[in-house]
């Protein structure tokens, strides 16, 4: 099982902030676990669309599409930060 966490917009957009999930067979990276996130209808498929600009860590490291996720795992993911 792993956790999983939404910050800002997605947040609000997918109506909750954290859960617990069972990896499904066949989701080793995030780039799988973003995938099968986006199939879980309109709003989870704009906000995890491959195309959309989204940030991800895992284990609270800044992760890229091919890291692979394990039991236990912590992954957060956010919006793309801007300073001023």
């Amino acid at each position: 099982m792993i956790t999983v966490l939404y910050f800002a917009r997605l947040r609000e957009a997918l109506g909750t902030g954290q859960e617990q999930l069972v990896l499904p067979a066949g989701v080793s990276t995030l780039r799988g676990l973003r995938a099968h996130l986006a199939q879980r209808g309109e709003a989870w498929a704009r906000e995890m669309a491959e195309g959309r600009n989204l940030r991800a860590a895992v284990n609270q490291t800044v992760a890229a599409a091919d890291t692979p996720l394990a039991d236990g795992d912590e992954v957060a993911f956010f919006p793309p930060v801007t300073g001023g």
